[in-house]
C-alpha cells in the first residue's frame, strides 16, 4: 500500500510573558490579577482554532516544548492553495496567532470584553512543501503593545511558541457503495483506485420478510416478531482481505432501542458495537479490540454521538476512552481519532501522547492524528471515506480493523434514526 503525502503543522509550547509595567497599563487592559489569556490561530482555508495561553511569571521559565496547543493537517492541494496568491488575498499566506486577555462570551448576562494584546505572523514559504521535518520558529518574540521598546521605552508582551512541520503520510480508503450493500473498499492514490478489502454486512436473525431490507429503504423499523419490541440488533460487519479471509469484524452487542416513552436511542442506554481482530495465535478465534457506543442527542439540530473505547488486553479488558464525537444526524460529518484535537475538545479526559498503552495498531504514546472517517447523514446514502496515519499501520490487518470501526460508525447513523411509534389499538395509522 502506498501512502499519500500529508504534513502536520503543530503549534505548541505556548506561553505569555507580560512585564509588570505592561500589566498595569490601562491601555493594555491587563491587571496584576489578570483574566485568562487565549489566542485565535488562523491559517487560510482552515477553520479558526482557539486555545488558552498560560502566563509565565518567571523570566527564566520556558513552557514545555512537547506540549501541542493546535495542529493543522495539510495535503498537497492545501499547500498549493496556500502558496498561490489569490485575487482577494495578500501575496503571501500567513499563519496568524492573535493573543487576547479574557474569555469571549458573557458572564451573568453581561458581555465580557476581550482585550487584544498582539499578533504573531509567520509567512507560508516553499519549505512547507519539501516534506521534511523543520522547526519554523522556536522561542520568545515580542508582540503588540510596546514590542519594540520605542513606546515609552518600556518592554511589552512576549509570546513563546514552537511552530513545527512534520511529514504525516496517510492511507486513504473509500467504500465503493453504502455499507449495508456489502461494498468493496478501495485505496485511493491520486486518480488510481486499488481494491484492498470487501465489506460483508448481514444480521443473524432473518424473518420471512427481511426487516433489514425494509429498514434500509426507510419505510419501517426492525421489529422483533415474537415480542413486538422495537430494536435494531444482530447487525454484523466482516472485513475480508483479497484472499477472501476475514481480517476484522464488528457486531452489535447492545441493541439500539428507543428510550422509554420516546422514539430515539438515548445516552442513558446507548447501542454498542464490539470491534474484533483475529487471534494470530489461535486460528478461528477473535480478540476484542474496541467498543463503539452510539446514541442520539435531540435539539434544534439532532446529533449522533459516537464514543469509542480501546480495550486493553494487558489490563483484563480495561477500557481507554479514545474518541467522543458528535455527528450531525441530517448532514453527516467526521468521526476522528486525534489526541491533539480531542485533548482540547472532549469533556471527558482522553489519553495524552505520554499515556501508557500498547493496544495493537493504535498506541496513544505516538499522539496526533490516527484516523478519520467521513460519513453522510440520514438524508443521503453514505459511502464512507477513511484516512489512516501510516505510522499506525504495520500490516494489512491493522488497516482492516479501522475499516470495521468506520463501518460501525456509518451504520450507527442509521441505527440511531428515530423509531416509528407503535400504532394504537384500533387505529390504522402509526403515531
Amino acid at each position: 500500500m502506498d501512502p499519500q503525502a500529508f504534513i502536520r503543522l503543530s503549534i505548541g509550547s505556548l506561553g505569555l510573558r507580560i512585564p509588570g509595567t505592561a500589566l498595569n497599563s490601562s491601555r493594555a487592559g491587563i491587571h496584576a490579577s489578570s483574566a485568562p489569556c487565549s489566542c485565535e490561530i488562523r491559517l487560510r482555508g482552515f477553520p479558526v482554532q482557539t486555545t488558552t495561553i498560560p502566563l509565565v511569571s518567571s523570566p527564566e521559565a520556558t513552557p514545555d516544548i512537547h506540549s501541542i496547543a493546535s495542529s493543522f493537517y495539510l495535503e498537497e492541494s492545501d499547500l498549493k492553495a496556500l502558496l498561490t496568491p489569490g485575487c482577494f488575498y495578500n501575496h503571501h499566506a500567513y499563519l496568524e496567532i492573535t493573543v487576547f486577555t479574557g474569555r469571549k462570551g458573557t458572564h451573568f448576562g453581561v458581555r465580557v470584553k476581550r482585550h487584544h494584546i498582539g499578533t504573531f505572523k509567520l509567512a507560508v514559504g516553499p519549505e512547507w512543501g519539501e516534506g521534511k521535518p523543520v522547526i519554523l520558529f522556536n522561542g520568545w518574540i515580542g508582540i503588540g503593545i510596546g514590542k519594540s521598546k520605542h513606546e515609552n521605552g518600556k518592554p511589552g508582551a512576549e509570546l513563546h511558541l514552537r511552530v513545527k512541520l512534520d511529514p504525516d503520510p496517510r492511507y486513504v480508503f473509500q467504500f465503493e457503495d453504502v455499507t449495508p450493500q456489502s461494498p468493496q473498499i478501495v485505496q485511493l492514490q491520486g486518480s488510481v483506485k486499488q481494491p484492498i478489502f470487501s465489506c460483508k454486512f448481514n444480521r443473524d436473525r432473518v424473518a420471512q420478510v427481511d426487516p433489514l431490507n425494509i429498514y434500509v429503504s426507510g419505510s419501517a423499523d426492525n421489529l422483533d416478531i415474537e415480542t413486538g419490541k422495537r430494536e435494531r440488533k444482530g447487525w454484523k460487519v466482516k472485513i475480508h482481505g483479497l484472499s477472501g479471509s476475514v481480517v476484522a469484524a464488528a457486531f452489535v452487542t447492545t441493541p439500539f432501542v428507543p428510550y422509554t416513552g420516546c422514539d430515539w436511542v438515548a445516552q442513558s442506554n446507548p447501542g454498542a458495537w464490539l470491534i474484533l481482530r483475529p487471534d494470530i495465535l489461535r486460528p478461528e478465534s477473535w480478540l476484542p479490540w474496541g467498543k463503539l457506543e452510539a446514541w442520539r442527542e435531540r435539539g434544534i439540530k439532532d446529533y449522533v454521538c459516537c464514543r469509542f473505547h480501546l480495550l486493553s488486553e494487558a489490563q483484563d479488558g480495561a477500557e481507554v476512552l479514545i474518541s467522543e464525537i458528535q455527528i450531525n444526524a441530517e448532514k453527516g460529518g467526521e468521526f476522528f481519532i486525534d489526541t491533539d484535537r480531542q485533548m482540547r475538545q472532549a469533556p471527558t479526559p482522553l489519553p495524552s501522547p505520554q499515556s501508557s498503552g500498547d493496544f495493537s495498531a493504535l498506541n496513544p504514546n505516538s499522539g496526533g492524528f490516527v484516523m478519520s472517517c467521513r460519513v453522510h447523514g440520514e438524508s443521503k446514502s453514505s459511502k464512507p471515506s477513511v484516512q489512516l496515519a501510516m505510522r499506525h499501520v504495520t500490516c494489512i490487518e491493522d488497516a482492516a480493523i479501522f475499516m470495521a470501526l468506520a463501518a460501525a460508525v456509518d451504520l450507527s447513523i442509521e441505527a440511531c434514526k428515530p423509531f416509528r411509534r407503535k400504532a394504537r389499538r384500533g387505529s390504522r395509522h402509526s403515531l
